[in-house]
């Protein structure tokens, strides 16, 4: 059955992803959502986004896994320590270590390959260039040069003529957007994860790149965050 009305969500578990993920469903689409084991520090965000596809009441999850520990590079795929407490500065000054080679884009190039199977035109991501930790594979001009290249190698943009999408709805919001948007929309996001380096029991750090950006934009949505955090934090150190 062709899928006009697919798509592809990658979830994470984080809060970006499950806004675009809410993002998708509210208009109109049917949601086949799509999460990585790839080695990363914890598997806390894999089980997060298990509780998040059941409430968005996805019609499929996937949980593929890669092992991108086996190339490194990474602080969240090896042992190089996550950096703790950065200014807003310092996180985009550098490509942090944090980033992962290549990350969004495998994980696109599996996400086009499931909706090939699915006859989904359609790949939502919850990438941003606003409120981000510099990561180059969440920049507009990725996307678009990826969407050009998922229509060049497919059957079903050569041969069938269907021409994948990638939305990226969040893409120039602010984290304190994404938050009201998603709470408009009925997010949950006590369900969520976005640290980088949380407790043996899952409780966020409070003071890794993720977590500091998280609890500026529940700041300046004037949200309380909803998630545990290790120690009462104050928010991002000032620059």
């Amino acid at each position: 059955m062709t899928g006009s009305r697919r798509a592809v969500v990658l979830l994470s578990g984080g809060l970006d992803s499950v806004t675009a993920a809410a993002i998708a469903k509210e208009e109109g689409f049917e949601l086949y959502a799509l999460t990585f084991n790839y080695g990363q520090r914890h598997t806390w965000e894999i089980a997060a986004a298990k509780k998040l596809a059941a409430s968005l009441h996805t019609a499929d999850h996937k949980i593929v896994s890669l092992d991108l520990t086996a190339f490194g590079g990474s602080a969240l795929t090896g042992s190089t320590p996550v950096p703790k407490q950065r200014t807003s500065a310092e996180m985009t000054e550098d490509i942090p270590v944090t980033y992962v080679p290549a990350r969004n884009t495998i994980f696109l190039s599996v996400a086009l390959g499931w909706a090939e199977v699915l006859g989904a035109a359609d790949i939502f991501i919850g990438v941003n260039a606003i409120d981000y930790s510099g990561y180059p594979d969440c920049r507009p001009e990725f996307i678009r040069a990826f969407e050009t290249m998922a229509n060049l190698a497919t059957k079903a943009g050569v041969q069938n003529g269907i021409r994948t999408s990638i939305h990226t709805p969040l893409i120039s919001m602010t984290k304190a957007e994404i938050i009201r948007r998603g709470t408009a929309l009925g997010v949950d996001y006590s369900l969520t994860h976005s640290c980088y380096d949380p407790s043996p029991l899952g409780e966020s750090c409070g003071q890794c790149d993720a977590c500091l950006l998280r609890l500026k934009g529940f700041a300046e949505a004037g949200m309380q965050d909803p998630i545990v955090y290790i120690r009462p934090v104050s928010g991002p150190v000032s620059d």
